[in-house]
């Protein structure tokens, strides 16, 4: 679909749980619910916010949608790169397993059944968020030395892997380093994904920078089926799982505006919000805000 088509097609109020399908649901996290199709999966993305590891009251109109159709479009970019989980023909798919609500197709991916590793493939190319917080404390990122006297948001001489732990819902992942990465994976599939995390990360760097943004960094899931093979899962390249900003406003030394939740997260510290659930209800101005951040860095990757 193009930009226009999926703008047009968004919901006004945000659908915050999906209900009533005939299939097991099998998972639900902050964002996605997994439904069992029995070959299959059925991957859908809702409306839900989360900010601080809490799910708020209010969702953003038309966000998972966004993110679903932001990485179908990534997936087809970069299957040069990597197979994907998408099974071929998703309208056919749709259509086989009667799936037939406009909106459910929008938001939702159905994959193949596979076993996702246990670590997240996170790739940096510039110092930001807790990469820059682990600098300023030991000049290191998850163990790789980085040279002196660089400044908050600055370009990494070369894109770096900085995996992390899947920790358990409710716990925050950990930073680990490539001796721990291989050991949680083995030796020779640790090597191999964080080779392609680096791939994809260089390839949507390049081709952020065509739409006229920066991808600053990016988290990556892989899995594997029965004979071993490896696949590039969940989402990928979005605002959710990445970091983007604007390239013409780009300027070392200061933390620059990203093209994801940020008003909510700034909104939610001016407020002095305890960062315990429940959070509060968000203004209709922030959750407007928001969703526009969502709509233009999709507008800016298709075009429109």
């Amino acid at each position: 679909m193009n930009y226009s088509a999926i703008a047009a097609a968004l919901p006004r109020q945000a659908v915050t749980s999906i209900d009533g399908l005939p299939h097991p649901r099998i998972a639900s996290g902050k964002v996605r619910e997994i439904f069992d199709l029995g070959d299959a999966l059925l991957l859908t993305a809702t409306d839900r916010l989360s900010a601080f590891d809490v799910v708020l009251p209010d969702g953003i109109p038309g966000k998972g949608a966004i993110l679903t159709q932001m990485s179908h479009w990534w997936f087809s970019q970069t299957s040069h790169l990597i197979p994907n989980h998408l099974l071929p023909d998703q309208a056919g798919e749709f259509a086989r397993r009667g799936i037939t609500s406009p909106d459910l197709q929008l938001r939702s991916m159905i994959v193949r059944k596979l076993k996702p590793l246990t670590i997240e493939c996170v790739a940096r190319g510039y110092l930001i968020g807790s990469g820059w917080s682990a600098y300023q404390k030991t000049g290191s990122v998850c163990g790789i030395r980085l040279p002196s006297g660089l400044r908050q948001a600055d370009k990494l001489p070369q894109p770096i892997f900085t995996p992390t732990t899947k920790a358990p819902k409710g716990q925050h992942d950990e930073p680990i380093d490539d001796a721990q990465g291989a050991a949680m994976i083995g030796t020779a599939l640790y090597e191999r994904v964080k080779a392609t995390s680096l791939g994809l990360y260089q390839f949507g760097h390049d081709r952020a920078r065509q739409a006229g943004m920066i991808l600053a960094d990016t988290k990556f899931e892989f899995g594997t089926d029965a004979a071993g093979n490896l696949f590039l899962i969940d989402e990928v390249l979005t605002p959710d799982s990445s970091r983007y900003w604007p390239a013409d406003s780009y300027a070392p030394g200061m933390s620059p505006p990203s093209y994801d939740k940020q008003f909510v997260r700034d909104h939610l510290v001016a407020i002095k919000w305890d960062q315990k659930p429940p959070g509060p209800r968000l203004p209709s101005e922030v959750i407007a805000r928001t969703q526009e951040k969502y709509l233009a860095a999709l507008r800016n990757l298709l075009g429109g």
